[in-house]
């Protein structure tokens, strides 16, 4: 009896150990099943978003070619096929890219045709439209070459967009099997370990309290993570597996958690983005529409009527003054695009930022009678840098100056050596910047509430500043009280040398 009770106790306890081994083998066979398969859902998704992401690159390529061309062929200035030149010699790059990304893709032979219509586009049509732009301006305005390019260029878009189509739907595949692969692993954990617990109940209060509480606890904390309580951890502890799942657990739910945080701060910046994009729409078409009008205003009344010729003389310095507004919001956009890119090219000579200053404040002294400007300058300020850039930048603060003091009024300007820098100041008793505005003054396509006040701007002229003077290895920034104006001020290192102004006076020599 006593070997049959043994027997039959040995046979049971055999049973629910080889029962319980089986069952933990199978749940870990699910798991690792599950995981290689999310692992081969997750590759192929990252795959296909990086074969959208060399279509898009490659797209974008394609449309700066196309954009600079036209804008050589409209205008016939060179410096707007910077975009052109840029992306031609980028182009065999982004080509390779884009035929390794596609290479064992479903969608290769639409890929292999835009390789082929971007390749004839190139070499047919783009590269000799330039020439003949350049050596035969009139031939290359003609509608025929005019059409053309359309024609290609939409094919090519239209070839984009039926790959990108393409890609997304394998993508968003991709995505859902992920998701189906990651829930099937959580639910197949769940209920192995929920039946794990039932089977160790059974073997005793010992092995009840050491392994059927944490197993329970898991099973809660999985329970709480399936119902999107990503901070869920479990206590570590419990013999052999069930601390190894513990640790597994609390990994997952760690990776998990990071992965959601990730998410929200990706949607934030989709948000941000989606933000200055429409911020973007509604500060071009406000700033294009008054000059696009006077211009489309007054060449319409040179055409249908017969003027003195003083009166089209005014007629035409409108159109150029209005013309010369819109080359500087495109040239600001451009230079805000550059700066972004981390393109901002310097050149790097001797400049003295006193004749800079000079020469600033000439210019817009007597641009409205209602301000007076005033310079002090103590001596040469020698740095090292690029005069075209300080000069847009002391441009823009004395531009701004005037224009956020309506009521007319005194700009000081001021620049002094001190410890090895030079320091400029640019002051004006005007408006003033509110409080809670002033820590956005330097972000793109930000004016506050310049706009509500009728005054004129992209929001982009203190963002490009401070890249310039950024990118000069110096500082800038500004003090305000609301109503009683602004003060900004620039802090750049000085060339201890002193051949900027060496350079200056050899310059007013000749």
């Amino acid at each position: 009896m006593r070997t049959s009770r043994w027997q039959s106790l040995g046979a049971r306890l055999i049973a629910a150990s080889v029962v319980f081994a089986l069952l933990v083998a199978f749940v870990f066979a699910v798991l690792i099943l599950s995981v290689s398969q999310l692992r081969n859902a997750t590759d192929r998704e990252a795959r296909a978003r990086d074969r959208t992401v060399a279509a898009l690159e490659l797209e974008k390529l394609v449309l700066d070619m196309e954009t600079g061309a036209r804008g050589l062929v409209i205008t016939g200035r060179e410096r707007l096929l910077q975009p052109w030149t840029t992306a031609r010699r980028q182009l065999p790059h982004g080509l390779a890219v884009f035929k390794e990304r596609f290479a064992d893709s479903p969608q290769r032979p639409q890929a292999e045709t835009l390789d082929r219509l971007i390749t004839a586009y190139v070499r047919d049509y783009s590269i000799p439209l330039v020439d003949l732009a350049r050596h035969q301006p009139a031939a290359a305005r003609i509608p025929l070459a005019t059409v053309e390019g359309k024609r290609r260029i939409d094919a090519i878009r239209a070839r984009f967009s039926a790959l990108l189509n393409a890609e997304n739907r394998f993508a968003a595949t991709s995505a859902a099997s992920a998701r189906t692969r990651s829930q099937a692993a959580i639910t197949g954990a769940i209920a192995g370990l929920a039946m794990s617990a039932l089977l160790i109940v059974g073997f005793g209060v010992y092995l009840a309290r050491a392994i059927a509480r944490p197993l329970r606890g898991a099973a809660a904390g999985a329970s709480r993570l399936a119902e999107g309580d990503l901070s869920t951890r479990l206590a570590q502890s419990g013999p052999g597996e069930v601390g190894e799942l513990t640790r597994s657990f609390n990994d997952m739910a760690q990776k998990l958690q990071s992965n959601r945080l990730e998410l929200e701060e990706q949607n934030e910046r989709l948000r941000e983005s989606e933000r200055l994009k429409a911020e973007l729409v509604s500060i071009v078409s406000h700033e294009l529409r008054t000059p696009l009008a006077s211009i489309l205003g007054f060449t319409e009344l040179m055409l249908r009527r017969n003027v003195d010729e003083p009166t089209r003389r005014s007629y035409l310095e409108i159109v150029v003054q209005q013309s010369q507004r819109l080359a500087t919001l495109l040239n600001d956009f451009l230079d805000a695009q550059q700066a972004e890119e981390g393109q901002l090219h310097l050149a790097e000579e001797p400049i003295d930022m006193a004749t800079i200053l000079r020469e600033q404040t000439r210019v817009f002294v007597g641009q409205s009678d209602r301000h007076e400007i005033r310079l002090d300058v103590d001596g040469p300020l020698p740095m090292r840098g690029d005069s075209s850039r300080m000069a847009q930048v002391v441009a823009n603060l004395l531009s701004n100056a005037i224009k956020y003091s309506p009521q007319g009024g005194l700009v000081e300007v001021a620049g002094e050596r001190s410890a090895g820098d030079v320091r400029i100041r640019v002051r004006d008793y005007g408006l003033g910047i509110p409080e809670e505005e002033q820590p956005r003054i330097f972000t793109k396509f930000f004016r506050g509430a310049a706009a509500a006040s009728g005054i004129t701007g992209t929001g982009l002229g203190l963002a490009i500043s401070r890249e310039i003077v950024e990118a000069h290895g110096g500082g800038i920034g500004f003090t305000s009280t609301p109503g009683t104006g602004s003060t900004f001020w620039l802090e750049l290192p000085a060339d201890v040398n002193g051949d900027a102004t060496k350079n200056a006076a050899t310059k007013g020599d000749t």
